[in-house]
């Protein structure tokens, strides 16, 4: 696997890149902000993906490059996530059709991201769809939906059926998929891996250029 740092306006990068021969496109994965790109949901979904004849990028943000725990804000994140999109789509994933992707955290970013990224397709793995409720508050938490209703490309959701952030509903060009566990994913991954492998099997992916 090849380790590319890419300068963003928020720090530098780093791109964790497996390449496939004769790719018909690229899946570039983001993590969740309390962990890294080894996530054993992300690795199964990589492996699935280059099953599929898909190379893979694992996308390491600035702050878990520095060494910070804290993850930064949503539009620092977003924006360092489309300067490591453009670099890659202009050099080592030139020419391929791009799925974005990730789990919870680096799953909303890829679903903000996704217009203006140019990605065909986008898929969440255990999508935060509630935050976390404070115990002071009297509020219902605020729903992220919208994030995901913001996505006109064909989307899968796979998420823990007891997963505390809720389960997102399917919509027309959302298909949502409930496995076993929480919202680490880590109880069925044989079921994660067959759904990314259904969906990514199934997906209009167009001729890389």
């Amino acid at each position: 696997m090849e380790q590319v740092e890419i300068e963003t306006p928020h720090g530098a990068a780093r791109a964790c890149l497996e390449a496939v021969s004769e790719a018909r496109g690229a899946l570039i994965l983001g993590h969740g902000a309390g962990g890294g790109v080894g996530a054993r949901d992300l690795q199964t979904a990589s492996a699935a993906a280059l099953e599929q004849r898909l190379s893979v990028a694992l996308v390491e943000q600035p702050y878990l490059v520095a060494g910070r725990r804290s993850a930064a804000p949503a539009r620092q994140l977003d924006a360092a996530w489309l300067a490591v999109i453009a670099r890659l789509a202009e050099r080592e994933l030139a020419g391929l059709p791009l799925i974005f992707g990730g789990r919870s955290s680096g799953a909303r970013v890829a679903c903000r991201t996704a217009t203006a990224g140019g990605a065909i397709a986008v898929l969440c793995l255990a999508f935060p769809l509630l935050p976390p409720r404070r115990a002071a508050s009297t509020k219902a938490p605020e729903t992220r939906l919208p994030e995901l209703e913001v996505v006109t490309v064909p989307t899968l959701v796979v998420q823990g059926a007891s997963d505390r952030f809720g389960m997102p509903p399917a919509a027309a060009n959302r298909m949502v998929v409930e496995v076993a566990g929480d919202h680490s994913l880590r109880t069925d991954l044989a079921a994660v891996g067959a759904a990314v492998t259904s969906w990514l099997t199934e997906l209009d992916v167009p001729a890389a250029v």
